[in-house]
């Protein structure tokens, strides 16, 4: 569990998630413990990271091993002062949460909760009191995650996916070979959660393309959270390819799709799709 930022209130949310999650008596039954916050911030420090909310799976699982934990947690907490153009001023308290497992580097939960008062220690302690409230929901999303994890590997072993090319710089470079391209490039709605975030992000995934040019196989290969993920995963479900092509044979290919958000604004396109070569391991 890493600080959520390093203000005051960023400091103090984490430490309300440290002792809730400490404090639960399934969690603690289940065998979830706290790794220490010194030792835990200084792998983080020693890693590189400097408190993104936008990992690469890499990224993710490198600070993880880093780390020396199952599943880490990350974001951000601040209390602001509101001026609406109608109405009093407020104060509102806002936490970003993220529940990230160090084994596949993949975001596996999030949350934004925020609280709004007249005064910034009222809505400082509100906010402290519901994420300490929020420990059943920590402790089944990481219990679940896990199951799941085992799951997928105890399946791997019994039926190993099947290969599939990816697609490289060097492929791209030979006149030979062709890299898959869409029929139509369709732009993911920009989620209202991301939106009220005001979240700029870049989400990447690796797509399966069979010899036909339909999608199959669909991997976050970079998250953001705010229902971002979801918005490009279901929106890919919806693409058809011109297929990859070698020697004018058409062959399956996997290719890692690159998706920019930026804050909604009028007459702005939400995201912008890019196809990018995939390195070769």
């Amino acid at each position: 569990m890493l600080d959520l930022g390093e203000t005051q209130t960023g400091i103090r949310a984490a430490q309300a998630v440290r002792q809730s999650l400490s404090a639960d008596k399934l969690a603690v039954d289940n065998g979830v413990t706290i790794v220490d916050r010194n030792l835990a911030i200084a792998a983080a420090r020693g890693n590189g990271y400097q408190g993104s909310l936008n990992l690469t799976t890499q990224e993710a699982r490198d600070l993880g091993a880093a780390i020396g934990c199952d599943f880490f947690i990350i974001g951000e907490a601040h209390t602001l002062k509101r001026s609406p153009s109608t109405g009093e001023d407020y104060f509102e308290s806002y936490a970003t949460i993220f529940i990230v497992s160090a084994r596949t580097g993949r975001l596996i939960a999030w949350q934004r909760p925020s609280e709004r008062r007249e005064t910034a220690e009222q809505a400082e302690q509100a906010l402290l009191k519901n994420l300490t409230n929020e420990s059943s929901r920590y402790r089944v999303s990481i219990m679940r995650a896990a199951d799941d994890e085992a799951a997928v590997r105890a399946a791997a072993v019994e039926s190993p996916p099947a290969a599939i090319e990816v697609m490289s710089d060097d492929d791209e470079s030979k006149t030979d070979t062709r890299a898959p391209r869409p029929y139509r490039r369709l732009k993911p709605p920009y989620p209202d959660a991301a939106a009220q975030a005001e979240v700029e992000a870049v989400v990447d995934v690796l797509v399966d393309i069979d010899a036909r040019g339909e999608v199959g196989k669909i991997e976050i290969a970079r998250w953001a959270g705010f229902g971002l993920d979801q918005s490009v995963i279901d929106t890919v479900k919806q693409l058809h390819f011109f297929p990859a092509m070698r020697d004018g044979v058409a062959i399956p290919m996997r290719v890692l799709l690159r998706y920019n958000f930026q804050r909604k604004v009028p007459d702005k396109a939400p995201a912008k799709t890019i196809i990018i070569p995939r390195p070769k391991p």
